[in-house]
């Protein structure tokens, strides 16, 4: 067990700092051979006593809403874009003061919205190429009757003077075959809007840090976009933060039911939400498969949900009242997402750097009560 485990009062957070780094230095490469801008999607790392750090690599941030955006504006600085299915008329007079770009769903919102963008603020579409390249429903923009971009019937005839550019996001932890079968068709239905455009923005779902991503393939789908003398951004989200954190937790107890079951300081709704609404089951350092190691065991959560469950896994020894856990590449979508169902308490937040951890946020009762009223 790593030393600083021992000492760390769980549940945490903890971010690895040198694998963060890995992977901005793999994202600044791309910034550098093509020309491209990347920016960090919030919606799935917002540490932001990180952003110094992350804007020494990257171009800026990406918003998915006003709070957002004012986050990567007060914290990051570096350009500031933000897409939201819809704006409300008092979010978008605070967007227009602290963003460069802003993009809209629908061609009905920028009707309502143009008149009121002061010409420093570049205005963007999001288009959907209705081209679906994955399984998962809820997280395909592309499925039947999505409400996410402006399909190409829905522009025939439509004026786009005053947008500067195009932007679409259809994937989700994919690699770049899957954005080269996306581009093929946004080229075809699109292709014809491209006339007089800045730029275009191909959004995020790429796991460009992941270790078989195939990144010349991305290059070259960069180098197509640029044949038509456009700046092209790419805003990935868990491509910043893979595999660069853990959720560090604790057995409670050891209960039986028809299998052995610990319950642990950490909870799959609360801490670690997608790990349900996916579901998938996160790997954990020194763990294996169900029966791969001679001691099974069911890990959930400390909440009322009766599914609150991490997952089963083996463990070489028997595991007991006080062991440590380190639930890994909980550094994506876990902060973001988490929630206080129960009142159960949120992890702290640490990073790791050079062997010793500094906690930089601790949470307690007045966190979750401040939520209510």
């Amino acid at each position: 067990m790593q030393n600083w485990l021992k000492k760390l009062k769980t549940p945490c957070y903890v971010i690895h700092e040198a694998a963060l780094v890995r992977n901005l230095e793999i994202l600044q490469g791309l910034e550098r051979r093509t020309g491209c801008k990347v920016l960090l999607a919030q919606k799935a790392f917002a540490a932001f006593a990180l952003y110094p750090l992350v804007g020494e690599y990257l171009s800026g941030t990406t918003a998915s809403g006003l709070f957002e955006a004012r986050l990567g504006f007060e914290e990051m600085g570096g350009e500031v874009h933000v897409f939201s299915p819809a704006y409300t008329e008092s979010d978008f007079a605070e967007l227009v003061k602290i963003c460069d770009h802003i993009i809209f769903n629908s061609f009905g919102q920028w009707e309502q919205f143009r008149a009121l963008l002061p010409q420093k603020v570049s205005a963007g579409l999001r288009v959907n190429p209705e081209k679906s390249t994955q399984n998962h429903a809820i997280y395909d923009p592309c499925a039947p009757f999505s409400r996410l971009g402006a399909t190409v019937q829905s522009l025939q005839g439509k004026d786009l003077s005053g947008i500067d550019g195009l932007h679409f996001h259809t994937l989700c932890e994919q690699n770049s075959d899957a954005l080269e079968i996306t581009l093929d068709e946004f080229l075809r239905k699109f292709g014809g809007f491209l006339q007089g455009l800045k730029w275009v923005n191909i959004g995020g779902g790429h796991h460009i840090t992941r270790a078989d991503y195939d990144v010349e393939r991305l290059e070259r789908c960069i180098e197509r976009l640029k044949s038509h003398g456009l700046q092209v951004y790419i805003e990935p989200g868990e491509a910043v933060a893979l595999h660069a954190g853990w959720l560090a937790a604790s057995v409670l107890d050891i209960v039986q039911n028809g299998m052995d079951i610990a319950i642990m300081d950490v909870s799959a709704a609360c801490h670690m939400p997608d790990v349900l609404e996916k579901p998938y089951r996160p790997a954990i350092l020194g763990a294996g498969l169900p029966h791969e190691k001679p001691h099974t065991y069911r890990l959930a959560g400390n909440t009322c949900l009766a599914g609150d469950v991490i997952g089963d896994y083996s463990f070489g020894a028997p595991l007991k009242v006080g062991d440590r856990l380190l639930l890994c590449d909980m550094a994506i979508y876990s902060m973001v997402k988490n929630n206080t169902f129960n009142g159960t308490p949120l992890p702290s937040i640490a990073v790791l750097r050079g062997g010793e951890v500094e906690v930089i946020r601790r949470f307690g009762y007045e966190d979750f009560k401040g939520r209510l009223s």
